[in-house]
């Protein structure tokens, strides 16, 4: 029995509409969730199996905004701006490497050591006196969760990481997601969407038994979502004892194997945990990965994934692991549809908001989390470009939600 499945009661007379349809094409409104909501809450950057030596760095940018995760000499890892203090320029231009001793602007030549102080300028001679001290890296808030580098490039309401996904600590531990090593490394596609049309597609699984075949034949009517609380929401499927009609479906029940770190009710479930805004953290008994969604413009959104898997796995566990991937960028592919479907209506004057069943009770959720930090949403009529940033500010300090 799942112990670490939250008590939540869904109450009978919730609102059962969505976000008003010009919440999906305003690009004053983008600004603000850029601001608001993307740089002030927590961002998965990548693993720290992506960066496995001193040296080692990982380069994230999401909404104007650029990151280097690297381990110093000490091991340690630190989360940098990625920007020359001198110039602005990009200080390390591959997504992802090695710098053994120091990292050196391609620009002009800055030089940085490892802990982010400044070694030296190129043409020193140039410069007046300089206090190095003074043109050290920036850093960014940074914290490693079971594995996971977490960055927040400004201060937001949200707390720890740790604090924030306590209610599922015991249930996340078992996974020794921590000692997981990567796969193919991070991926990213654009999607012509709104980012939110992503999360509305996510965040229901009352559209699994139309429109994922594959994932209705491995877990079907087992699969249950959990709303989001306090910024964290759970799903979780578990094997139906069918073979499965589907090929990938049913060799992947043939070869997945027990795991031994893994209690017995995980060995047959696939668990999706939800990290407000635009992120989630998925396991199976063979891998764990994330993915999240990033906006660029009001119809385009960046997706970006990774998944890892357990450093001693055997040929049968690689084996499950590939089907499992097959079955997921089946979903994957499928989803992206949908949500290219849904995010089209949003423009259309005929558009009257969603209308909501009792098992999308997630995508409800998570509109009022988005509610609660930026009210504007909650008009139903868009207001005009030009005003609404004042707008939503007025609407904060007297209190509407």
């Amino acid at each position: 029995m799942n112990t670490n499945v939250r008590d939540i009661a869904i109450p009978n007379d919730w609102d059962r509409r969505g976000l008003p349809g010009w919440c999906y094409h305003s690009p004053a409104l983008l600004e603000l969730e850029k601001e608001k909501l993307f740089k002030t809450h927590w961002q998965i950057a990548c693993h720290v199996s992506d960066i496995p030596e001193a040296g080692s760095f990982h380069c994230f940018d999401m909404c104007d905004e650029r990151a280097i995760i690297l381990r110093d000499p000490n091991n340690e890892v630190r989360a940098y701006y990625n920007i020359c203090r001198h110039r602005g320029s990009r200080l390390v231009v591959k997504e992802q490497g090695t710098c053994p001793n120091a990292l050196i602007c391609p620009f002009h030549g800055w030089v940085y050591n490892l802990d982010g102080t400044l070694r030296g300028p190129g043409r020193p001679e140039s410069f007046p006196q300089m206090d190095k001290s003074k043109f050290g890296l920036r850093p960014i808030e940074m914290e490693v969760w079971q594995g996971f580098v977490f960055v927040r490039f400004r201060p937001g309401p949200q707390p720890s990481v740790a604090e924030l996904m306590r209610p599922f600590e015991e249930e996340t531990a078992a996974y020794k997601m921590d000692q997981h090593v990567p796969t193919d490394g991070i991926w990213t596609e654009k999607s012509p969407v709104n980012w939110k049309s992503v999360r509305d597609v996510d965040n229901e699984g009352y559209h699994v038994a139309m429109a994922h075949p594959a994932l209705q034949d491995l877990y079907g009517s087992t699969y249950k979502d959990e709303p989001f609380v306090d910024g964290v929401s759970r799903s979780d499927g578990e094997f139906t004892p069918t073979k499965g009609r589907r090929w990938a479906v049913r060799n992947y029940k043939k070869m997945s194997m027990p795991q031994s770190f893994l209690p017995e009710h995980l060995q047959k479930r696939w668990l999706y945990y939800g990290i407000f805004p635009n992120s989630v953290i998925a396991v199976t008994p063979e891998t764990v990965l994330f993915y999240q969604e990033f906006p660029v413009a009001t119809g385009e959104s960046v997706l970006r994934s990774a998944t890892y898997r357990n450093e001693t796995e055997n040929r049968q566990q690689r084996a499950a692991r590939y089907l499992a991937a097959r079955i997921d960028r089946e979903t994957v592919d499928e989803d992206i549809q949908l949500t290219i479907w849904s995010n089209e209506a949003m423009a259309s004057d005929s558009f009257e908001g969603f209308y909501l069943s009792d098992l999308e009770y997630g995508v409800r959720s998570h509109h009022d989390h988005l509610r609660k930090v930026l009210p504007i949403y909650t008009l139903d009529d868009a207001p005009d470009e030009d005003q609404l940033s004042a707008l939503n500010k007025s609407m904060q300090h007297t209190g509407q939600t």
